[in-house]
């Protein structure tokens, strides 16, 4: 990460909005991390997808598209030019994928539980993942690697 110099400790943990339609973020994305950012404070980035295999939610952000390291730009730009520094979180949520028809994968076949809203409606439904095989590791680790450049890319 190298070094980078805080001058208070307001930190914006990361806040998962689902409002990057198509996983891309959108122009009001700029004004809302410039409102909350000030000099020397750090902001971290919603959770961000690696790769499409990573996503778990609908309209989250990623980052392996030339498109969506387009998109941050402006967004790291107007973050710094108020002086605060930006780090992007990089995500893969395993089982936990919005599969669009591909089979989730993680370190267990097991299903999760479905997620139930506060008037007992099934919110989310959940198929079946499958173990990562070992020789599926390196590929994960590689889509990582991307993300991270091309958050450097980005300017975060």
């Amino acid at each position: 990460m190298g070094k980078f110099n805080l001058s208070h400790r307001v930190v914006l943990a990361p806040l998962t909005r689902s409002r990057s339609y198509n996983n891309v973020p959108q122009p009001h994305t700029i004004l809302y991390y410039s409102q909350r950012a000030s000099n020397g404070a750090l902001l971290i980035s919603e959770a961000t997808g690696v790769s499409e295999t990573a996503q778990g939610y609908p309209n989250t952000p990623g980052i392996w598209t030339k498109e969506q390291v387009e998109a941050w730009k402006p967004i790291v730009d107007a973050v710094h030019a108020k002086g605060a520094t930006f780090f992007c979180q990089l995500w893969h949520v395993g089982r936990m994928f919005d599969s669009a028809g591909k089979t989730p994968v993680s370190s267990t076949d097991k299903i999760l539980t479905p997620k139930i809203g506060d008037d007992g409606t099934v919110i989310s439904q959940f198929i079946q993942p499958r173990r990562l095989r070992r020789e599926e590791i390196p590929d994960i680790v590689n889509h990582f690697r991307l993300a991270a450049r091309n958050a450097i890319e980005a300017g975060s």
